[in-house]
């Protein structure tokens, strides 16, 4: 019996220290695993679905090249107990990498993001087709059913029956997934924010849907930031001194060419006579005060100068057809700069 003791001691003490030799020996393999980098420069994108276990996480990273050995790190993942840790989603490695640093992406949901830009002074149709070709994979179709939804318009805040004005041009940067309303609302979500922190000069008592139309206007009439404020001035004094030079109107051909789209349902910058004078809510050649809501979605600068314009005395303004232009405060004057900027100027060409 004796002997048979101390056999089975003789077992317990050999199969503890395998099995401690075992546990070093993968506790080697899995420091060495964790330490060395692996994978190349190319970025690997690999998308993770929600619901993915640690298991399959590492077996998705091993097949697309991030790590060495997907088994290991699944040893791994189970030692630091970092499996609950882990967040579904798109993510793009650029090796070399260690595994830690590879799975802190993971942790972290530094997903990869996809960028579009929509440039300032575009209508709506305009900017839709920029977000539907953009990688994001949104449909154009879904995005046109949302600006025609009142619902939406509502949901989203727009304080206005179109939405026009209010797709704020900014780059934006979302993950893959994302939906068509979250798209939209997020700029919808800028123009609000925009207008709300935008400098109010004191005496402008515009609501957001007036700063965003004055301000669509001031967009579409220059380029040059440094004019704006000044552009803005000028039609502020038209629109606070109804016996002044215009009578209270705005008279902006802007206006006139969106209220032509509207009629026609066709752009364009060609405008007529006929066009000053077609009775329109948008054309403010015909309408006093400002047009029922904006033409274009203008940017952060157009907004600031429709709360914030210069002081100035003019009434007028004339391109030198370099992108500025030059003011007057009296018909006079304007007449004058019309005959040397536009009739001689184009004269002379």
């Amino acid at each position: 019996m004796k002997k048979v003791l101390i056999a089975l001691m003789v077992v317990l003490v050999l199969g503890a220290a395998g099995a401690a030799g075992v546990w070093y020996w993968l506790e080697t393999r899995l420091t060495e695993f964790a330490a060395t980098p692996f994978g190349g420069s190319a970025p690997v994108t690999v998308s993770i679905p929600p619901g993915t276990n640690p298991k399959g996480v590492s077996t998705l990273l091993a097949k697309a090249g991030v790590v060495s050995d997907g088994d290991l790190l699944y040893s791994w993942l189970r030692r630091e107990k970092l499996g609950p840790k882990l967040k579904a989603g798109e993510y793009e490695f650029v090796g070399p990498l260690m595994p830690p640093q590879a799975i802190e992406k993971l942790i972290k949901g530094e997903v990869k993001v996809y960028r579009f830009t929509v440039p300032e002074g575009l209508r709506w149709d305009e900017i839709l087709p920029i977000v539907a070709n953009s990688e994001l994979e949104l449909e154009l179709e879904k995005l046109k059913a949302l600006v025609a939804d009142k619902a939406f318009l509502k949901r989203a805040g727009v304080p206005a029956q179109a939405i026009e004005g209010f797709l704020f041009p900014d780059t934006y940067t979302f993950p893959k997934g994302v939906s068509e309303e979250q798209v939209l609302r997020k700029m919808v979500e800028s123009t609000l924010e925009t207008v709300k922190k935008a400098t109010r000069k004191p005496g402008v008592a515009f609501d957001v849907l007036q700063a965003v139309t004055l301000a669509s206007i001031v967009e579409k009439e220059t380029g040059a930031v440094e004019e704006r404020p000044r552009i803005s001035c000028v039609f502020h004094n038209r629109l606070n001194h109804p016996e002044g030079e215009t009578k209270g109107k705005l008279e902006t051909d802007p206006t006139v060419i969106y209220a032509k789209m509207l009629r026609t349902g066709t752009y364009s910058k060609n405008i007529t006579k006929e066009d000053l004078f077609t009775p329109h809510p948008y054309n403010t050649y015909k309408i006093k005060g400002l047009p029922p809501g904006p033409i274009a979605n203008p940017g952060a600068a157009a907004i600031a100068a429709a709360l914030n314009p210069l002081d100035c005395p003019d009434y007028f303004f004339v391109s030198k057809n370099d992108g500025t232009h030059v003011f007057c405060p009296t018909w006079e004057c304007h007449t004058a700069q019309v005959q040397k900027w536009q009739v001689e100027f184009h004269r002379k060409k």
